[in-house]
């Protein structure tokens, strides 16, 4: 392929002929540029004309390791010339066998049990399905609603979406929904004026006593993003209320649903968030960093507690009916070994801690902007919050979409950075380097200058 000048133009008159792309308004490109990439090298992708762009955001929060990492990819090249695929139902292979014994290891203890599955948002649904057809194999059929936290984000099939509360997503689907019972959320964000985040954590724990003493009953489970509210516009929370939820979901009966799919694998400094409050769930959902970005891939672990309830005589009725054409792929199974490989073999977390730290440093002269009303951080999750007036965090109007004035400045200063509404966040793949952050960070800044004028 050559780079001709206009090479990105021809490619994206084809695309836009045809393909329809995921949360877009497609009129948007009459204006917007759609940017083809034709590799990745680490850190950068490079379009087609052979322009560079640091992935700021990860490809939407996946890659790990870097683009076309060499390990990952030997592993899968591998692995094609063996076995491509083959069905899940009464089969199975050294792959998905080796991955369920190395995820088992090396997750909170108590989570023995492995449910394969092909993205974040199917996890998310067996995770929910499970946790009901558990009660209702208990005999606790009138068990049938969960509560999720104000500002979650779980995904965009229709259970996913039902225990989300980010209006930009649920809205239009609401009729189709189920209705969640909405607890407040930690997010420190919102806390009182000079409360601290871990007070607002018992605050929080509190009300939610309160929601579990009206609904607990009926309800199946609790469902949360670990520390980290990522598509809610990276809100952030202490770990002292997963430790509470775990408590509170115990002494009431109902299962604490882990949704690290998007901050597991090292995203918050730690393997996993709950890691944090040393707490295991009864249900983690994964998938994002699984195969470092490589290709689709999901799984819930749980418990052998909640596996025995479906463990029956066919007769009974009691299997868990739920598939995928792709359940545990052989192919995204190596490539997750390979990915956890590194993890294994190579000084990850700690590299992952002292990024963390320098992305601090750069970030912290932000803090001091006056249309910044805040900075925050969790390893290396940071974000930035853009607003109209700081004195009263008064933001500035949706359809002014500041975010997307610093998106496209960024893409014309070799940056891929793709706010949340006015939410200016850093999720750099893990082979980022100190010199690569001080970019990523000075496009940001240069790009809210030009942003909140």
């Amino acid at each position: 392929m050559t780079n001709s000048p206009d090479r990105n133009a021809a490619l994206a008159a084809r695309d836009l002929k045809h393909i329809w792309h995921p949360c877009t308004q497609m009129h948007d490109h009459e204006t917007i540029p759609m940017l083809p990439i034709v590799r990745g090298e680490g850190a950068w992708l490079i379009d087609a004309e052979g322009r560079r762009y640091l992935d700021g955001i990860s490809s939407w929060w996946t890659n790990l390791f870097g683009h076309a990492n060499p390990r990952i990819a030997a592993a899968l090249a591998e692995q094609a010339r063996t076995l491509e695929h083959v069905i899940f139902a009464g089969f199975t292979h050294p792959p998905a066998i080796e991955l369920a014994e190395e995820l088992v290891r090396i997750t909170p203890s108590g989570l023995d049990k492995v449910f394969f599955a092909d993205n974040g948002s199917a996890a998310i649904e067996v995770a929910l399905k499970m946790s009901f057809h558990y009660w209702l194999n208990q005999g606790h059929g009138e068990k049938t609603r969960f509560i999720a936290l104000t500002g979650s984000y779980h995904g965009e099939t229709l259970g996913a979406l039902s225990v989300s509360d980010v209006a930009l997503y649920r809205k239009t689907y609401a009729p189709l929904l189920l209705t969640p019972i909405l607890a407040p959320s930690p997010d420190a964000y919102e806390g009182e004026p000079g409360e601290a985040p871990a007070q607002v954590a018992v605050r929080r724990l509190a009300e939610l006593r309160t929601l579990l003493e009206r609904h607990a009953h009926e309800t199946c489970a609790v469902i949360v993003e670990p520390l980290v509210q990522c598509a809610g516009g990276m809100r952030m929370y202490h770990p002292d209320y997963l430790a509470g939820l775990r408590a509170l979901c115990d002494e009431f009966a109902v299962h604490f649903i882990a949704d690290e799919i998007a901050v597991g694998f090292g995203r918050t400094g730690t393997l996993f968030a709950c890691e944090q409050a040393g707490t295991s769930p009864d249900f983690m959902c994964l998938s994002k960093g699984l195969t470092g970005g490589t290709l689709p891939l999901s799984a819930v672990l749980t418990t052998q507690h909640v596996y025995e309830a479906f463990y029956a005589e066919y007769s009974a009725g009691k299997a868990f009916l739920h598939s995928h054409s792709y359940t545990g792929n052989p192919l995204a199974c190596s490539a997750a070994l390979a990915t956890l490989a590194i993890f294994r073999d190579e000084p990850v977390l700690e590299r992952n801690r002292a990024l963390a730290a320098h992305l601090a440093r750069r970030l912290e002269p932000l803090r001091a902007h006056p249309h910044v009303a805040e900075v925050r951080q969790t390893g290396m999750i940071a974000a930035v919050e853009l607003v109209a007036d700081k004195a009263i965090r008064r933001p500035f109007p949706a359809e002014d979409r500041r975010g997307l004035r610093v998106y496209l400045h960024g893409l014309q200063h070799e940056a891929l950075l793709r706010p949340l509404g006015n939410v200016i966040y850093f999720m750099p793949p893990y082979v980022v380097s100190e010199a690569e952050i001080d970019h990523l960070v000075a496009v940001a800044t240069s790009g809210i200058e030009r942003a909140v004028v």
